[in-house]
């Protein structure tokens, strides 16, 4: 595989500053499953190789059934996942593909109904942080650990 620049070491601000991102959102409350739900599935979505393999390995970790993790990309087709994992996970895809429609009113008022404003504000800032991540796992190819 190509080897690309690391952001860490030329703009150590920058990449820094994603950690900031990153506390906020690792002190929102959510189970660490139901987080490492939202930064499996984004990661899914961008294709992002590194983060796929470190927030599955978490996810188990923590006690996740590997089964759920699976199916994951077919969520909406299985009972496997809670009402609430169900509005962490369209929210999740709707942001990440926030291109493509928005996120609609539909899924906005479930997150509302389950979460509350504040919450859905910080998982929405949990999903954008996940997405930050891709980005910068896919632009410049970092690869797996061995």
């Amino acid at each position: 595989m190509e080897k690309r620049i690391n952001i860490g070491q030329i703009e150590p601000e920058g990449y820094k500053s994603l950690f900031a991102l990153e506390k906020f959102a690792q002190g929102i409350e959510l189970t660490k499953i139901q987080k490492e739900l939202i930064k499996i599935r984004a990661s899914q979505i961008n294709g992002c190789a590194f983060c796929l393999d470190m927030h599955t390995k978490d996810a188990l970790k923590y006690g996740e059934n590997p089964r759920r993790i699976f199916v994951l990309s077919a969520w909406r087709e299985t009972d496997l996942f809670t009402e609430e994992e169900q509005a962490l996970l369209a929210l999740t895809e709707e942001v990440t593909l926030i291109h493509q429609h928005g996120v609609s009113p539909e899924t906005y008022q479930k997150a509302i109904t389950i979460f509350g404003k504040q919450r859905t504000a910080q998982i929405i800032v949990a999903i954008i942080a996940i997405n930050a991540w891709n980005r910068i796992g896919i632009s410049t190819l970092l690869p797996l650990p061995e």
